[in-house]
């Protein structure tokens, strides 16, 4: 019984902690939004420039602490609570606050040399106030860890979702403010980046209160790491034995932490090093072909208007991705390779079609959903290119998700430092010959390399066959129905819509939703009557294949 209400409990907080990630990303995906229509396409490229910078130091302080904070507190509550969970959680603030300090000063000092570094001057004032965050961030994600350790799910998920919605307000109120004073775009950006140290100091302090309520209710009740500690204490004065006999000193116990840590910040450090890349490289890039400083943020502010959007459509595979892992692991487990290859393959196909269906759906409704979404058809075509990272990214998520599944963890991350090397080196090569459009291709090469690197592994690890000539065949033939329903449905809604009168805005917004409706169902259909799709295959989805399956049946696409 103990054991399944162990389990009950790891599976609640897993969708406590799911759900609420899902909900943090999408609030920071789609606030880039109002971020460009109230900023401009200025203000928009330097916060574009600097935010993948403040994600990488956010991984330095925070990728690898939180994580062995979790594992020494869990393991310490599985042998009873011996009250070195809370010598973990005490040393690893001090170091989390000292690491968050020092590499804020740094960062906030050498702002100057990083805008020397980009070649642009003008996201100075948005690093500075980018590097306020580490005061708060660090110790709040600290105490994440500590009770993730503890299978408490719920004051992670509060925090983040409160830490979002801070930053956003924060965020539109600095807008408001500084757009109606008429402040430049560097001000302007650097008021917008400082919503992110608004809410990791909201964020915190809901830590604060989830961490005061612990200590308290832990204090009185028996067996638990306070009692024990206390117990401990008053046997080692019975005894005459010293208090700390025995006991690991700090150092040696902050060393473990660190030689855990470590190697896990290494490992996260690949996915923000792909948006380092467009930072360091692009603006540059775009300055030496004549553009200038507030031309080069113009036109890196254009370039990333699609991004948003592919990043829900990444957001959604990253979600997905989490159900194949055990079911893998499940198979590898009992040594049935068979299994472990069609369980492979079928994940590989499903979220093959997901990121072509989105990638297709999103070229096609370019020109609707930049005017939805950012009030012109600027960069239109850069979008375009930029929507077939969308596959790229689903292939590189799945399969990462089915290299853990069968216990290969670290090549994933390998991959992705490949992939940020060919960005690089693509970046170089294209942009002065094509502007922002040969960054765009380069972020389509660089994900398909590194999906590529993940299957040929995938391959060799498991015995997977790919035939490309199926896997290309029968759904260039569906996308290209979906396609041109997607588009006469748009044309059609933008044309009846456009004759009543309405805001050219929601013309598009309702063009954009009617011709992704349509060429879904139209996808969607053909692939079930194409037998890409079978609810055999359908069944073995974890969790939502089943239902799914049902769904379809109900609509009569299966039988």
């Amino acid at each position: 019984m103990k054991q399944t209400g162990a389990a009950s409990k790891m599976l609640q907080g897993a969708l406590i902690l799911s759900m609420a990630m899902v909900l943090s990303k999408l609030i920071g995906t789609l606030q880039k939004i109002p971020l460009q229509n109230m900023g401009g396409d200025a203000v928009f490229g330097i916060y574009n420039t600097v935010y993948p910078l403040y994600s990488l130091m956010m991984t330095i302080a925070l990728a690898g602490l939180p994580a062995a904070i979790s594992k020494f507190v869990a393991e310490d509550e599985a042998v009873g609570g011996t009250g070195e969970g809370l010598r973990v959680m005490r040393l690893s603030s001090v170091l989390l606050a000292l690491l968050g300090i020092v590499l804020g000063a740094a960062v906030y000092t050498c702002a100057p040399l990083i805008g020397t570094w980009i070649d642009n001057s003008s996201v100075v004032p948005a690093v500075r106030t980018a590097s306020l965050a580490l005061l708060f961030v660090p110790v709040m994600t600290g105490m994440r860890g500590f009770f993730q350790g503890y299978q408490n799910m719920m004051p992670t998920a509060v925090s983040q979702i409160t830490e979002q919605c801070a930053r956003v307000a924060v965020m539109i109120g600095l807008l408001i403010y500084l757009t109606g004073i008429g402040a430049k775009p560097e001000t302007i950006a650097a008021g917008a980046l400082l919503g992110s140290a608004a809410g990791g100091a909201a964020g915190l302090i809901v830590m604060l209160g989830y961490w005061r309520r612990f200590r308290r209710t832990r204090r009185g009740s028996a067996g638990a790491v306070g009692a024990a500690v206390s117990a401990h204490k008053a046997s080692s004065v019975r005894t005459g034995q010293p208090r700390q006999a025995g006991r690991e000193s700090s150092w040696s116990l902050l060393k473990r932490i660190l030689l855990y840590a470590i190697p896990v910040c290494l490992g996260s450090l690949a996915v923000p090093l792909i948006g380092m890349v467009d930072s360091f490289t692009v603006p540059r890039l775009l300055k030496a072909g004549g553009a200038g400083e507030a031309g080069a943020m113009i036109q890196f502010g254009i370039y990333n208007r699609g991004i948003p959007i592919v990043q829900l459509v990444t957001m959604l595979a990253t979600s997905l991705s989490v159900l194949f892992i055990p079911a893998l692991a499940e198979a590898k487990a009992r040594a049935d390779r068979e299994l472990v290859g069609e369980r492979t393959r079928l994940s590989l196909r499903w979220f093959w079609l997901l990121g072509l269906a989105a990638s297709v759906g999103i070229a096609i409704l370019a020109d609707p959903l930049n005017i939805a979404l950012y009030q012109d058809t600027a960069g239109s075509g850069v979008m375009r290119w930029i929507a077939f990272t969308a596959v790229g990214s689903a292939l590189s998520i799945i399969s990462a998700a089915l290299l853990q599944g069968v216990g290969i963890v670290r090549a994933p991350a390998v991959h992705l430092l490949a992939a940020a090397a060919a960005k690089t080196l693509l970046n170089l090569l294209l942009v002065p010959q094509l502007g922002i459009t040969g960054a765009a291709i380069a972020g389509v090469a660089a994900h398909f390399l590194a999906a590529a690197l993940n299957i040929a592994l995938l391959a060799r690890s498991t015995g997977l066959r790919i035939r490309a000539g199926a896997a290309l065949a029968k759904p260039a033939l569906m996308l290209a129905g979906m396609a041109v329903v997607a588009g006469a449905a748009a044309l059609a809604a933008d044309a009846v819509l456009s004759a009543l009168g309405l805001p050219a805005r929601l013309v598009a917004a309702a063009a954009s939703v009617a011709g992704a409706a349509a060429g879904g169902a139209v996808f969607l259909a053909g692939a079930v009557l194409a037998k890409l799709l079978t609810e055999e295959e359908l069944a073995m989805l974890p969790k939502i294949g089943r239902p799914l399956a049902a769904l379809l049946k109900r609509v009569r696409l299966l039988r």
